[in-house]
């Protein structure tokens, strides 16, 4: 029991709240699958959300996606979106042009070296996805994924 410096006396401990163990669950997990996935990506020079914004450009083609496009479809927010994509054009992963019809839109593209580099990445990250999860049954995984897409639609919805 924690003690009140000034007074000697014990803090009250809160009555355990169930949310709040699963809350912290979640985020223990998430850092620990995390980390594995960092490495991964540490060697090839990828930050996660470079790599997120990859494998968002990839499923969009040849056509590719305005900025904020890719902004609503990455997996956690970044605020400076320009700068993330600024460093991948360096790297000559993805080219940005303005559209003919609108020259306000700004379309962003993969490039070819930007998708030999996932295609390099598609097995190191999916053997580390089964190392990391492949314990679980395919049941289990589906009953994962839709419990914690519930938490976010129920998040979302406020």
């Amino acid at each position: 029991m924690i003690r009140s410096a000034k007074d000697d006396k014990p803090y009250p401990k809160p009555a355990p709240l169930l949310e709040q163990d699963a809350f912290m669950s979640i985020q223990r997990n998430a850092d620990w699958l995390m980390r594995g996935f960092e490495e991964v990506l540490e060697e090839h020079e990828l930050s996660p959300a470079q790599y997120n914004v990859l494998r968002i450009l990839r499923t969009a083609g040849p056509s590719g996606m305005a900025c904020h496009e890719i902004g609503e479809r990455m997996i956690t927010r970044d605020p400076d979106m320009t700068r993330l994509l600024d460093k991948l054009e360096e790297r000559e992963l993805l080219g940005r042009s303005r559209e003919r019809n609108d020259r306000r839109v700004i379309r962003t593209r993969i490039t070819p070296a930007g998708l030999k580099l996932l295609k390099e990445l598609d097995d190191p990250i999916r053997s580390l996805h089964r190392s990391q999860l492949g314990h679980l049954s395919e049941k289990r995984l589906r009953l994962l994924v839709r419990l914690l897409e519930s938490v976010r639609e129920q998040t979302l919805a406020r």
